[in-house]
């Protein structure tokens, strides 16, 4: 248990853990409807994605090298703990890769740091923009700042204080005013193209992918005997980046996803072979929402062996188990993969294991809300 946190005793156990969601293969699952709600940009670039899906568009193992020599001075190497009590539960090595612990409190500074690292003088002197559920934003904020390079960050309103507060500390010009993440997208991008500013996509993008595939690059190091890593999925971004390091230097690795069922996304894109939208439905995995663009979809397919898709209450369990046992503030996001184990709904494991928690970027009053709904009590300090 981390210093200074005292939960009251824990009644959570992986037996507790609230069941639920489904095992998606790419062939077998069954998608709700999907909305209708795109924004303009976002209609016309689903019917251009409809007309062609890309090819494969992963980082070589090479370029994931490149990247982690790149970003190392600006970045943490974050600890892989082994979870003696998910080893005991699952009858096997289970290993916790803890991005929540990344400067920023999540993965994203990876990529962001890749991309900010390799724009030149002019580029970087129009500044650049983004759009982000939150930890995007402060990955290119933090890099950005880093770098001395201007930087704008469009969220959407419903984005947890916590997310905002890092972006504004690192001097980003913050605008909050879209409803959701795809019309954050929408004012990013008019704001590239009436300003110049280069866009940096949270998901997509060569050199993005190569920063986030140093996650596996890493694991694969400090766990040389790994055969799965489980990681969530969004847009893409981190699964595409670990995935294309692991189908270049690891072949017999496996990688599988995870997702909730309010942001499952990329489960129906999979399943339907193309773009899905977002029905921007209410979540404690905000950081997994967002529509699967062609690209984004292109990402997944060839990145994950399957993904799993657990409920909103699993998630939560989650997170409460994680603080309790691990002793790990983590978000819905980062929880994403244990609710998937411990619910039984990743499908079959073969061990070593290394489970990614891709963020601890959670408001302090929702973590303490969701440890109470739990019977888990409130902590001190």
């Amino acid at each position: 248990m981390a210093a200074g946190r005292t939960p009251v005793p824990a009644t959570t156990s992986p037996a507790n853990i609230r069941s639920g969601g489904a095992d998606v293969t790419h062939a077998s699952y069954r998608a709700r409807p999907q909305s209708q709600g795109c924004s303009n940009y976002h209609k016309e670039l689903k019917r251009n994605s409809l007309r062609a899906l890309p090819p494969s568009i992963l980082p070589s193992a090479a370029a994931v090298r490149a990247a982690a020599a790149r970003i190392a001075p600006f970045i943490r190497r974050t600890p892989l703990v082994r979870s003696e009590a998910l080893s005991e539960f699952l009858g096997g090595d289970v290993w916790l890769k803890c991005e929540c612990e990344q400067d920023t409190g999540s993965f994203k500074l990876r990529g962001a740091t890749n991309v900010l690292a390799l724009l030149d003088a002019e580029a970087r002197a129009r500044g650049v923009v983004a759009a982000s559920a939150g930890n995007h934003g402060a990955g290119i904020a933090h890099a950005a700042q880093r770098l001395g390079v201007p930087c704008t960050v469009y969220v959407p309103s419903v984005s947890p204080a916590a997310k905002r507060e890092r972006i504004a500390r690192c001097g980003a010009t913050l605008d909050a005013s879209a409803p959701h993440y795809d019309a954050a997208e929408d004012l990013a991008r008019a704001h590239a193209a009436r300003t110049g500013a280069p866009f940096v996509s949270p998901c997509t993008g060569y050199e993005l992918l190569a920063g986030q595939g140093t996650v596996a690059l890493e694991i694969a190091e400090d766990l040389p005997g790994v055969r799965t890593m489980v990681t969530n999925v969004g847009g893409g971004g981190l699964c595409g980046g670990m995935g294309g390091f692991i189908n270049d230097a690891m072949p017999g690795v496996t990688l599988l996803g995870a997702q909730s069922e309010h942001t499952d996304i990329m489960a129906r894109a999979l399943a339907a072979g193309g773009p899905a939208d977002d029905p921007h439905l209410p979540t404690i995995c905000d950081g997994l929402a967002g529509l699967v663009d062609a690209e984004m979809y292109a990402q997944g397919r060839d990145s994950v062996a399957r993904i799993a898709v657990a409920t909103e209450a699993a998630v939560r369990d989650a997170i409460a188990y994680l603080w309790i046992e691990e002793g790990r503030m983590v978000e819905g996001a980062g929880a994403a993969g244990i609710a998937a184990l411990l619910s039984g709904r990743a499908g079959e494991i073969a061990f070593p294991c290394a489970v990614v928690l891709s963020g601890g970027n959670i408001d302090a009053a929702v973590h303490a809300q969701i440890l109470k709904d739990n019977g888990e009590g409130t902590v001190n300090g």
